[in-house]
Parts: C-alpha cells; sequence; structure tokens
C-alpha cells in the first residue's frame, strides 16, 4: 500500500457500532434481547438528511464496502470500485451506511457472540434469521442515525434480496431500489449449491455439531471446500478458462516424470478457500446461506410477485449480468416484468461480462456508466 491513498477513494474509515436494547422478535419467533451492529460511513449527512444511501452487503460480505481500515491494508472494501468520490455512489453526493448483517461474524451479534443466557458463545444456537430480520435491523440503524428515509437502498446478490424486501416492508423508507445481479427467490440448483457447501462444514471432523468454538477449533478445511464450491458459481466458464485454461502450477505430464500435476485452477481456489476458511465463521456461512434458501418474496402474496411489488413506493433499477448463471438475467426479467405489471417505475440494463456472478464487483465501463447516471438522477433529484 503506498503511503498516499487513491483521490478517488473514501480513505481511512473506522468501523461503528450500534448497540439497540430493544428486544427484536425475529421471523422465526425467536427474540433476541439486545444486539449489536457494526457499520461503515462514507460522505457527510447533509442538513435536511435527504441524501442518505443503504448499502446491503452479499452472502460474505460485511460492513466495509469502501476505503481502507490502515495505510498499509493491500486491499479496500469489497465495493471500493462503486463508492467513493467520482464513483457510481458519489460520496461527493451521498452519505453512504453499510452494516454487517446480524447473524454475521465481523462484529454484529452472531453464532460467535456471547449467549447472555449461557455466558458461551451462542454457536449453532444461534436464532435463524430471515432477510426480513435483516431489514428490520436496518430500519432500527436508520433510526439511531436520525434517518427517515433513505434516497436509495442499493445491494447485489443477496443485498438486492435486502433491497426489495426494504420496498415491501418500509415502502415509505426509500425513494429508490438499485437490485443488481439479484433475483426474486433462488432457483432448486441454487439451493442445491448452498446444501453441498453446508454438508461439506458439517462434515469437516473439526465441527463438532457447530460448537467447535467449545473444542478450541474450527472447520476449516470443510468451511475452505464450502467456499470453492460457491466461488466456482461465481465465476463464468469464459472467466476461469481465461484466467487459468489448462496451466500447470506443478508436475508435467512428461513419460517417466511422477511428480504429482496441480492445475493453476486447483491451486487458486484452494488459496480462495483457505483465506476465507481463516476469516469467515462456519456457522455464520450456514445460517447466511439458509436466508438465502428460505427468502421467496411472494410467499406470503399467494406467491404472486406483482401483488408484492404493488406494495412499493419507490423506483427500481435492476441491472443483470450476461454470463451470470448463479442468477441469471432472466431472474431479473421476471422481477422486471412484475414491477410492471404492477405498474412501478423501473429501468433495467443488462450488462454484456465474461465475469459470471462476480461481475457486479468488478470494473465494466457500461455498468459504470448506467450505474452512475442512475445515481447522479438521485443526486439531481434532492438537489430540486
Amino acid at each position: 500500500m503506498p503511503n498516499t491513498l487513491p483521490p478517488d477513494s473514501v480513505g481511512l474509515v473506522t468501523p461503528q457500532v450500534m448497540h439497540c436494547t430493544e428486544p427484536l422478535t425475529l421471523a422465526s419467533g425467536k427474540i433476541l434481547d439486545e444486539y449489536q451492529l457494526v457499520y461503515e460511513t462514507y460522505g457527510e449527512l447533509n442538513a435536511n438528511r435527504s441524501n442518505a444511501v443503504l448499502v446491503c452487503h452479499a452472502l460474505s460480505g460485511s460492513h466495509h464496502a469502501a476505503g481502507y481500515h490502515r495505510m498499509e491494508d493491500r486491499k479496500p472494501g469489497w465495493w471500493d470500485n462503486y463508492i467513493g468520490p467520482g464513483k457510481a455512489i458519489d460520496t461527493n453526493h451521498f452519505f453512504v451506511v453499510c452494516p454487517n448483517n446480524l447473524g454475521g461474524c465481523h462484529g454484529s451479534t452472531g453464532p460467535t457472540s456471547i449467549n447472555p443466557a449461557t455466558g458461551e458463545p451462542w454457536g449453532p444456537d444461534f436464532p435463524k434469521v430471515r432477510v426480513r430480520d435483516w431489514v428490520h435491523t436496518q430500519a432500527r440503524l436508520a433510526d439511531y442515525l436520525g434517518i427517515e428515509q433513505w434516497a436509495a437502498v442499493v445491494g447485489g446478490s443477496l443485498g438486492g434480496m435486502q433491497v426489495t424486501r426494504w420496498a415491501l416492508e418500509y415502502p415509505e423508507r426509500l425513494r429508490h431500489a438499485v437490485v443488481i445481479a439479484s433475483a426474486m427467490k433462488l432457483s432448486a440448483q441454487n439451493i442445491a449449491f448452498n446444501e453441498t457447501a453446508r454438508q461439506a462444514i458439517m462434515a469437516d471432523p473439526n465441527f463438532h455439531g457447530g460448537r467447535y468454538l467449545a473444542h478450541d477449533t474450527h472447520p476449516k478445511s470443510g468451511l475452505a471446500v464450502a467456499r470453492m464450491i460457491g466461488h466456482i458459481t461465481y465465476l463464468s466458464d469464459h472467466a476461469m478458462g481465461e484466467k487459468f485454461g489448462r496451466e500447470l502450477r506443478s508436475g508435467s505430464f512428461t513419460p517417466g516424470n511422477d511428480e504429482p500435476v496441480e492445475f493453476q485452477v486447483e491451486s487458486y481456489l484452494r488459496y480462495q478457500g483457505d483465506v476465507f476458511a481463516n476469516t469467515f465463521d462456519a456457522n455464520s456461512y450456514i445460517l447466511m446461506t439458509r436466508a438465502l434458501d428460505y427468502f421467496d418474496l411472494a410467499r406470503e402474496y399467494d406467491h404472486d410477485p406483482v401483488a408484492a411489488f404493488s406494495h412499493a413506493r419507490c423506483r427500481f433499477f435492476v441491472v443483470s449480468f450476461s454470463t451470470d448463471w448463479r442468477f441469471p438475467a432472466s431472474r431479473s426479467r421476471e422481477m422486471v416484468n412484475a414491477l410492471m405489471g404492477a405498474q412501478q417505475p423501473v429501468t433495467y440494463v443488462e450488462i454484456e461480462s465474461s465475469y459470471g456472478h462476480d461481475a457486479f464487483l468488478l470494473p465494466n465501463e457500461r455498468y459504470r456508466r448506467a450505474f452512475t447516471l442512475y445515481m447522479a438522477r438521485i443526486a439531481r433529484e434532492m438537489q430540486s
């Protein structure tokens, strides 16, 4: 990391904490008597508090969406490509808030937190959460920050599911919903991928039924495999072929060479799995993938998404990517068709990209321009 930060960076940021002592009744019926959310903010809240943007993170994300925690950090926040001065979510205009979801493992109350009833970590006893639970805690965070209405609620993937739930649960509290690379519910194939990943974790001998902390261990091997499974689904065949092809990291196919053959892609996946396993909690991964599986925006509306979206009062911006096979463009078009059926104002763009589901995180000029133009429109509305 150089001694100076990039000019379009939000710079050095410090996480903040909201301690909530008001009991929270979860969708499961369980009650958390108190909890905390860790969050970061970028930019300044204006005088009439009309420029706040909520960013909802995806499965493996966190509150650290932009900027750097320390000068020596090599990597910025997970969405630094699109948050900062002059970027799509321009912090010259917007006050950006990104919380770590309840049940996460980056400071918000979750399975690694202490259960006040036992004095021990919650572990597998932490109550199941749903997307709507995250939305309710985010609404309390808005109250805590004095924000009556978000200029926009923005999110990709699982974050996009939170955005659509916001539009139905608190229709008067957001003016724009920006839904990127997401869907109204998971496909059976997606649920199958998540269950395979969970089984990899639970099959690890160090899992101990989710009570690995009590055994002073961690199911790193299982969690690494789970991340490898997930990572494969986030990339496209083209992206993997372009980056790795069939290149070897070690060994050869030369007759008489007994050194084991290792492909570059194998080494890459193991590296990604190991890094993730050292920074993420296994119980949190299980909890969050189940929240993904359970999400169905129209379930309580007799499975009619048009009826569901009839409750929204905001404008929508929906983005999909051509090679995203985890959340394909067809799922975004289903959402757009439901919004049009509900006579809701919606803008839709499909971005050509060869990078699969991960494209929503990566630089892409057409994506950047479309995203920037839409957010600039919101900024102009605030000034009118």
